[in-house]
């Protein structure tokens, strides 16, 4: 109850008691924290994100790591490399012999066995060719018989098809000599051997195994990352994401991109149409080179590089983001999208 003016006279005790400056104090500092609070909930932007773990990886399948095979079943005789070698195109990198020495020599004289029978093939179809232009006077005369002339022609169509054979071995001949002949297999393009994984002198080894791995240099280089199906349809090509380098310090704000440090730009690239086996979708994402801080060089962010990116989305109040989250009320669709879904 209120006691009036007048009558506070009387109570000299109650008079003297005053609200102490500090609760003053307390009182407009939390008036004020409640007003900048809700402030900061209706007005601070907040970007929406959808992340994704993923790895460092290449576009073109000639750019990444590969297997080099052995061309040839044999035994190694030398390696020109080890591990951790640079190479470039064309250098040698091991040395294949056929466990029979004497195979080229043998091989080189069942081919000029093979010349020699396309020699005498060609000389009979050449004279039965002259054969066959004579009988064709003398029928054309009235001086042979046709069925002459048409044994000269069977005979010459019979010498093209021994020609065609002959010719025909002595080219299989020719492939088992070049085949044979690639003992030295070498490098496809500038990179480094990653590993040997063959044996070393005198292993046997049969044509297609995997002698070493070979990883290419100047590769251009993506982020694969993997997001979750319900983010999915609101992931287009184009989009700008924020990266996060394995080992790279960084220190990432997903609501205010802005303000990150040590984060990368990129642009979505690609999305998957189908899920992979676990239910997630890839995403692949390319150096946004318009911003200015490009993404590392290739000694410190190498293939394989594990990366968490974050995909930005529409621009929503910090009170939105938040109820949305406690809620678990997936982020706004894209404007384009909502817009036309509603015409």
């Amino acid at each position: 109850m209120a006691i009036p003016k007048q009558d506070m006279a009387h109570f000299t005790t109650l008079a003297s008691i005053k609200t102490p400056r500090v609760m003053r104090a307390v009182f407009f500092m939390l008036l004020a924290a409640i007003v900048i609070a809700v402030a900061f909930l209706i007005y601070v932007p907040w970007v929406q994100t959808t992340s994704g773990r993923g790895v460092v990886t290449t576009l073109s399948p000639n750019e990444r790591k590969q297997d080099i095979n052995a061309l040839v079943p044999g035994r190694i005789e030398e390696w020109y490399v080890r591990d951790g070698s640079s190479v470039k195109k064309g250098d040698p990198i091991v040395r294949i012999a056929d466990i029979d020495p004497q195979l080229i020599d043998r091989l080189q004289a069942e081919r000029g066995q093979m010349e020699l029978q396309l020699q005498a093939a060609q000389s009979a179809l050449a004279t039965a060719q002259i054969d066959e232009r004579r009988s064709r006077e003398l029928f054309e005369a009235g001086l042979a018989a046709r069925r002459d002339y048409e044994l000269a022609q069977i005979k010459v169509a019979d010498m093209q098809g021994r020609v065609a054979a002959a010719q025909a071995d002595l080219n299989r001949a020719d492939t088992n000599i070049a085949r044979q002949s690639e003992q030295i297999v070498r490098a496809p393009r500038d990179g480094f051997i990653q590993s040997l994984n063959a044996g070393d002198a005198a292993t046997y080894i049969n044509a297609g195994d995997v002698l070493a791995t070979f990883v290419p240099d100047g590769a251009e280089r993506v982020i694969e990352i993997f997001i979750d199906g319900r983010d999915v349809a609101l992931v287009r090509p184009g989009d700008k994401t924020r990266i996060q380098f394995e080992g790279w310090p960084a220190v990432q704000f997903s609501g205010w991109p802005s303000v990150a440090v040590g984060t990368f730009g990129g642009r979505v690239i690609s999305v998957d149409q189908s899920a992979q086996i676990n239910g997630r979708f890839r995403v692949l994402i390319a150096e946004d080179r318009s911003e200015l801080h490009r993404w590392p060089e290739e000694r410190y962010v190498r293939f394989g590089a594990v990366v968490q990116a974050w995909v930005l989305l529409e621009t929503v109040p910090v009170g939105y983001e938040i109820w949305r989250q406690l809620n678990n009320f997936p982020p706004e669709l894209p404007v384009a999208e909502s817009t036309g879904s509603a015409n």
